[in-house]
């Protein structure tokens, strides 16, 4: 278990940027990763005018911008705000909601775009909230299990259409509980952790969790959903007969550029937890022209493509910690025939790393596998 001092968590937003080796960096919440073509449009824009040209995708669903400068800082907050996408400066770090990005639109047992709505809102009327950690984060499971087992520190996971288990980082806790009230009650969880959490960041740096809970288990308590690696990619059929383009990201960088012709589609975009992208609510018509337009400009709609299993960190240049250029050597081993994902890191942080699958440490003698000795 890490300990860490409250002061180290620094956790960057729109409005508190960090500083890193390539100028600052501005990271926008997405609560369920939901924004429109119009939003995305204005990010995309906003990276072409005051950072890096392009925008990274996180796993938790949201949209980092590099390469701030100091005097342009404010401009990108700016721009931010103006999108909507900046409803509350005291609690914008906090809105860390990810949601399963197909839900309410194909399969699934419940629809949890609703509570995506509901709880950032919530969020946000809540005062000490903005007292917790940035790292902090509420998972919405419509029951397919793509959200559970990413261990959320608190979350629902639905049973069926009305009812719900509560989970305590990605465990269930036994609790059942109806949707219609589950955003009070991952509310009431996160003001609790806020009031013992010490210098705690995430749930399961806390030495108990039974302060964290009111309600009695019904169930038996425990289980546990496989970790999901791969984001949902291609023609996926949507029940109103619609479509949605799943649209992979190589490495998570998306080309600002290429984002503008995503945004230009004006149809609701998805970011997801495997930094990929969702373009929902098509006519076939539209979708077939927006695949024809979008997969040569880089997006991967192929389900078998390899560059579902690389992933990297930011590396260098934009990470003084980083001993290499990951991006570089996870392109590279695109092709390798390896199999499994591979997540390559600058440095023993091993930022973005996924919960599963081999993490390789770049170092001065090359790559080692997490586990093993330097």
């Amino acid at each position: 278990m890490t300990i860490r001092s409250r002061d180290q968590d620094a956790c960057p937003g729109a409005l508190s940027v960090h500083r890193a080796a390539d100028g600052a960096l501005a990271r926008v919440r997405l609560p369920g990763g939901m924004l429109s073509g119009a939003q995305l449009t204005a990010l995309a824009q906003a990276a072409i005018r005051f950072g890096a040209p392009d925008l990274e995708l996180t796993s938790r669903g949201n949209v980092q911008i590099r390469g701030i400068t100091d005097t342009d800082a404010v401009a990108v907050a700016d721009a931010v705000a103006e999108a909507g996408l900046l409803p509350s400066p005291t609690h914008e770090r906090v809105r860390n909601v990810v949601a399963s990005p197909l839900s309410g639109r194909s399969g699934g047992l419940a629809d949890v775009r609703p509570l995506v709505v509901a709880l950032d809102a919530a969020i946000q009327r809540e005062p000490a909230l903005a007292e917790s950690s940035g790292r902090f984060w509420f998972g919405l499971d419509d029951g397919r299990g793509d959200i559970s087992g990413l261990g959320t520190d608190v979350g629902v996971h639905a049973v069926d259409r009305e009812h719900a288990a509560l989970l305590l980082a990605g465990r269930d806790t036994g609790v059942r509980l109806r949707l219609d009230v589950a955003v009070r009650t991952l509310i009431d969880v996160a003001v609790r952790f806020v009031r013992v959490r010490g210098t705690a960041w995430r749930v399961d740096e806390l030495p108990t969790t039974q302060d964290l809970l009111t309600l009695p288990p019904t169930a038996e308590p425990g289980a546990t959903w496989p970790p999901v690696l791969r984001p949902p990619v291609g023609w996926i059929p949507q029940d109103d007969g619609r479509v949605t383009l799943g649209a992979a990201v190589p490495l998570g960088v998306l080309p600002a550029r290429t984002a503008e012709f995503v945004g230009a589609i004006e149809s609701p975009v998805v970011v997801t937890p495997w930094r990929s992208l969702a373009i929902c609510d098509l006519d076939e018509g539209v979708a077939d022209v927006a695949l024809r337009v979008l997969a040569p400009m880089g997006l991967v709609f192929d389900e078998n493509s390899r560059w579902l299993d690389v992933s990297a960190c930011t590396g260098t240049p934009g990470c003084e910690r980083s001993a290499a250029d990951v991006r570089a050597d996870a392109a590279a081993a695109v092709d390798d025939p390896a199999g499994g994902h591979r997540h390559f890191v600058g440095c023993e942080r091993c930022c973005g790393s996924p919960p599963v699958g081999e993490v390789l440490i770049a170092g001065p003698d090359g790559y080692r596998a997490r586990g093993r000795p330097s």
